[in-house]
């Protein structure tokens, strides 16, 4: 028994030294980890090392893409040059503004390049308007001679489109006597920019994608982009009547597309009418009211209260009755004495002040109707015997300025 106990005691211990053993594998079990951790750290350092490399390869790439368009953008060679183009420099025009031309045209692909380019050079103070023709590879050093010393060869003609101009020439009546208002093209002509046959054809290259232009109401008016060429002094230049036609209608163009804001558009939205509808109210204010930019917003506030009335049928405007009369097919479309709401566009190119009166009518509730008198002063009404107490009275004085239709 005794012996026996010696060994089962023996065995324990031994059995205790086996346990021992095991805090040794536990020893292990930690240096294995250690190993997967360092296998670990040595293959993200392996990850990082790859995503650095690859880097470096793609920003390489790039500066050599880049490197290689810009050489390419200053000899003029490729990606998609080989092109006639032309362009027009007005006087004044920064060196800026010549270097987005310039890209516009596809002859320069890297505006800022070009910019820095002159002014190293010292060219960009050299440059000169004028119309230029060139091929879109001329490379920067041949566009910057061109700019220096083949510019002003085109002659500089002021022109003034007065606000309330149509496209068209077209005849009223007053006081019996005809008045010829001349349109545009006539405008052009006289002062020798581009004859009107050559005004009218540029009107039918233009494209209506624009934000403005898709407002034009294609098909239903007589000249579509009436109203849409914006009414301002331009310096224009004579060179080729068919190319100076087409630059006058893309310059006019721009303007308006200027003049008229993203402001303005959201107005019209709140407003419920179309800037197109906008556009057309402010050309009849414009004509209703001429020159006198203080009562638009009243003329306004008239015309929108018979629009929103049920006791007027019609508009009842006089300058829309002799607009239509210029076009031989005439049906009537304009005449708001004979259709309801507003004519299919506008009757002339309107200013901004009777773009903003159409935006912004006054607050004349009640009011249905006006008279002017030969001094240009108005006289506003609620009713129609008002109104005709008003014109009697100015009748009998000589003050009274009248028009009729044949």
């Amino acid at each position: 028994m005794n012996e026996n106990n010696v060994n089962f005691q023996g065995n324990e211990n031994d059995d205790d030294f086996i346990i021992g053993k095991g805090f040794a594998l536990d020893e292990n079990e930690e240096f294995l980890k250690d190993k997967k951790k360092r296998k670990k750290k040595k293959s993200g350092s392996a990850i990082k090392s790859v995503i650095w490399i690859v880097s470096i390869v793609v920003v390489s790439v790039g500066l050599a893409f880049g490197i290689i368009y810009a050489g390419a953008d200053f000899t003029g060679i490729g990606f998609g040059r080989g092109e006639d183009c032309e362009m027009q420099i007005e006087m004044g025009t920064p060196a800026s503004v010549i270097a987005e031309k310039l890209e516009e045209t596809g002859s320069v692909k890297i505006p800022i390049f070009f910019r820095l380019y002159s002014k190293l050079k010292g060219y960009d103070s050299q440059f000169k308007y004028g119309y230029y023709k060139f091929n879109t590879e001329a490379g920067y050093e041949a566009i910057a001679q061109m700019l220096i010393n083949e510019g002003a060869k085109a002659e500089s003609i002021t022109v003034t489109i007065p606000e309330g101009t149509g496209i068209k020439d077209y005849v009223k009546n007053v006081n019996g006597e005809n008045v010829t208002v001349p349109g545009i093209g006539t405008l052009l002509e006289k002062a020798g920019v581009c004859t009107k046959a050559d005004f009218f054809s540029a009107l039918d290259t233009v494209d209506y994608d624009s934000k403005l232009l898709k407002n034009v109401n294609v098909g239903k008016t007589y000249y579509e982009l009436e109203g849409y060429l914006f009414p301002e002094t331009y310096d224009f230049y004579s060179y080729d009547s068919e190319e100076c036609a087409q630059f006058v209608v893309e310059r006019m163009i721009r303007e308006s597309e200027k003049r008229i804001t993203d402001a303005m558009f959201k107005r019209a939205d709140e407003m419920g009418y179309s800037m197109n509808e906008i556009l057309t109210m402010a050309s009849i204010i414009q004509m209703e009211a001429g020159k006198s930019t203080s009562e638009m917003a009243n003329v306004a506030a008239i015309f929108y209260n018979r629009l929103n009335s049920d006791d007027f049928a019609t508009l009842g405007s006089s300058p829309t009755c002799y607009y239509g009369k210029a076009y031989k097919k005439d049906d009537g479309r304009y005449d708001t004495y004979k259709i309801k709401g507003l004519p299919p566009g506008p009757l002339c190119s309107p200013g901004i002040d009777a773009i903003k009166a159409a935006l912004y009518p006054s607050e004349m509730d009640g009011y249905f109707y006006f008279v002017t008198d030969s001094n240009g002063k108005f006289y506003y009404h609620k009713t129609y015997s008002e109104q005709q107490k008003t014109i009697k009275q100015l009748q009998q004085g000589n003050n009274w300025v009248y028009e009729y239709f044949d």
